[in-house]
C-alpha cells in the first residue's frame, strides 16, 4: 500500500519509522504531509525522502492515508483533504475520540478505519485497538493490521464502542502505570532512599515483573500469591490496599475514563 501520513508529529513520525524499519513499506511508498516547514526539514534530515508541506495531487496516487493530527484540527484537515479523495482511498485515523461516522461525513469517502494507539507505540511497544466500517475489504484490513503491528500489538473489534473502552484501558493505561510507579517512588523516598536509588528500585521492579510474566503463563493473581507469603511484608501491604479499596478505586477510575471517552466521541 502506498501510504500517506498526514501529520509529522511524534505519533506520525513514529508510525512512519516503524513502517520502514519493519520493511512493510519501501521509502518510495511512504509520503509524509506536515504543514510546518521546519518540521518538514527535520523529517527530511531524519531520512524520510518524500515530505510535503501542502496538499497536492500526489494524494490521489496513494492507497492508504493515515490521519495523525490532533482531533481539534480534524475539521480543517477534512476540508482541505476532501477534494483529493475518492472511494478507492483507505483512511486510517489515529485521532482520539473521532468516530467513524464523523470521519465518513467529514471526508466523504467510504473506506474508514478508526484506531486508538497508545504512547509506547513510539518505541514499537504499543497497543493499538482498531475497527472499520463495512466498506473496508478483508485484504485492506489485513494490510492495515500488518502496518499497525509494526508499532507493537494490534487488536481488531467489530464493535466501535470497544475503541472507547480500549481508550480507557490501553490508551490511558500508561498514565496509570506511571501513577502507581510514582507512588512507589514517593514511598521509597520516605523510607530514606535517594531519588536515584528510588528510581532504580521501582523501574527495575516493574521491568523485571513484566518480563517474568511474559515468560510464564501464570495469572496476575497467581504471581501475587507467589510473592505474598503468609504473615509476610507483601501480605501486610496488600491488607492496607484492600482496606482502602484500592482495586475498586482503580476499576472505578477506568470506568470513568471509558465514560469520558464516550462523551468526547459524542461531541464530535
Amino acid at each position: 500500500m502506498k501510504t500517506l501520513i498526514v501529520g509529522g508529529g511524534n505519533m506520525g513520525k513514529s508510525f512512519a519509522r516503524s513502517f520502514l524499519e519493519a520493511h512493510i513499506l519501501r521509502p518510495s511508498d511512504l509520503v509524509i504531509l506536515e504543514k510546518n516547514e521546519a518540521n518538514c526539514e527535520n523529517l527530511r534530515n531524519s531520512g524520510f525522502t518524500t515530505v510535503h508541506s501542502e496538499m497536492g495531487d500526489f494524494i490521489k496516487e496513494v492507497d492508504l492515508i493515515v490521519l495523525a493530527v490532533k482531533p481539534q484540527d480534524s475539521p480543517k484537515v477534512f476540508a482541505t483533504l476532501q477534494p483529493y479523495l475518492d472511494d478507492s482511498h483507505v483512511i486510517l485515523s489515529i485521532m482520539a475520540g473521532v468516530r467513524l461516522e464523523t470521519l465518513e461525513q467529514g471526508l466523504g469517502t467510504k473506506k474508514i478505519i478508526r484506531s486508538m494507539p497508545n504512547l509506547p507505540t513510539q518505541i514499537g511497544m504499543g497497543m493499538t485497538a482498531f475497527t472499520a466500517n463495512e466498506e473496508v475489504g478483508r485484504k485492506e484490513l489485513i494490510g492495515v493490521q500488518n502496518l499497525l503491528s509494526t508499532t507493537g500489538k494490534a487488536i481488531y473489534f467489530d464493535d466501535e464502542s470497544m475503541i472507547d473502552a480500549a481508550t480507557a484501558v490501553s490508551g490511558s493505561g500508561p498514565a496509570f502505570v506511571y501513577y502507581f510507579m510514582n507512588a512507589m517512588m514517593k514511598a521509597a523516598l520516605k523510607m530514606g532512599f535517594t531519588e536515584a536509588q528510588a528510581d532504580l528500585l521501582v523501574w527495575q521492579t516493574f521491568i523485571g515483573s513484566l518480563h517474568l510474566q511474559n515468560k510464564n503463563s501464570l495469572s496476575c493473581e497467581e504471581w501475587i500469591q507467589k510473592v505474598a507469603s503468609k504473615g509476610g511484608t507483601t501480605e501486610a501491604a496488600l491488607k492496607v490496599f484492600n482496606s482502602n479499596d484500592l482495586e475498586d478505586g482503580i476499576v472505578a477510575g477506568l470506568e470513568a475514563a471509558f465514560r469520558r471517552a464516550e462523551e468526547l466521541g459524542r461531541k464530535e
